[in-house]
């Protein structure tokens, strides 16, 4: 049971980084957007996104749900060390559903249309940049659970600039996820097109030199993350498959072909969460003066056989009806 809760808590965060990062990603495209395209972009993300963009926030719901019950040494560690950086990414959550729906669905176009569009655009940058920022400070091991002073325990663990290069390169993956998505979504219109490959070329720029920074202050900061990524065959073969793809990914945006665009860049979507989850497995959270918290340690058998039992009857009512929302809505070839 313990390997079914696992796959749903994998499942569950990648579901959230692909689908929340393409809901995202829409404001960063936007954010990132000449003002005479702002509007449109925000126009043809909506359509596409709008119909399920709430139920994106399910997949977090879960991963928190699964860390609370079954591993509550790491939920426990992780809310208490990091609440700064939880409480900054719940309010970009927040603001940003709440600015997404006033501004489409405000009975009164004025003024405060313009508001809303700043909220939301910059709380879909605010939430991947802390939601990036929480995952780079599980990594390096400067969690202090036992700090003499509140800096050490509570700023100096994520106020670094390892955290915050991961958080930054955290907002770039999401915007290449949505600028991918939205080629798709132009349809016939060639100069939007042209426009949303253009954005994809520079996410995908901005992914690449975001990655090699992240990597020089890893080794800078004397963190193991080449190390950990290409010192097993699982994550270095899902490394080389991604870097190989980017071959093909480029091929096609400089070609302008969108078919099999959209699952080439979530193949590499999924290939690197896969190289970065299997290398920290199982300690997924790194303690100072400690060996980490592990998954395989921190659960509690008998809450795991609960969970995982409790995880396989709701996914037989939830799945399904998820799956049925987003065909529902689709009115394109995914691929």
């Amino acid at each position: 049971m313990f390997y079914i809760v696992l796959a749903f808590l994998w499942i569950s965060t990648f579901l959230y980084v692909m689908m929340g990062g393409a809901d995202f990603g829409a404001g960063i495209v936007e954010f990132f957007s000449r003002k005479r395209a702002k509007d449109r972009i925000g126009k043809i993300m909506y359509q596409a996104m709008g119909p399920i963009w709430e139920a994106n926030h399910m997949w977090l719901i879960l991963v928190i749900v699964i860390l609370f019950v079954g591993f509550p040494d790491i939920y426990t560690t992780v809310a208490t060390y990091l609440y700064i950086p939880l409480i900054a990414l719940l309010f970009g959550i927040i603001a940003r559903g709440t600015a997404f729906g006033f501004r489409h669905y405000d009975a009164i176009q004025d003024r405060m249309q313009t508001l809303y569009t700043k909220i939301y655009v910059y709380s879909c940058l605010i939430t991947p940049l802390f939601l990036g920022i929480i995952a780079g400070s599980i990594v390096p091991g400067k969690i202090d659970t036992q700090p003499n002073k509140f800096m050490d325990g509570f700023i100096h663990p994520w106020f670094d600039l390892f955290p915050i290069l991961v958080g930054f390169y955290t907002i770039a993956v999401f915007g290449f996820i949505a600028s991918i998505f939205i080629i798709k979504e132009t349809g016939e219109n060639i100069e939007e097109k042209n426009y949303a490959i253009d954005k994809a070329k520079q996410m995908n720029i901005m992914c690449i030199l975001l990655a090699g920074m992240v990597f020089i202050v890893a080794r800078q900061n004397q963190i193991p993350l080449a190390e950990w990524l290409l010192g097993n065959p699982v994550s270095l073969t899902c490394v080389a498959l991604c870097s190989l793809s980017l071959i093909w990914l480029w091929y096609l945006l400089l070609k302008k072909q969108t078919y099999f665009m959209r699952i080439i860049a979530g193949s590499q979507i999924t290939l690197l969460f896969t190289a970065i989850t299997y290398s920290l497995y199982p300690v997924i959270v790194r303690i100072k003066n400690s060996d980490g918290l592990s998954l395989v340690a921190s659960g509690n058998e008998k809450s795991i056989n609960y969970l995982g039992t409790a995880l396989l009857l709701g996914s037989i009512f939830i799945m399904p009806s998820f799956v049925y929302l987003v065909y529902g809505f689709s009115k394109k070839k995914f691929w």
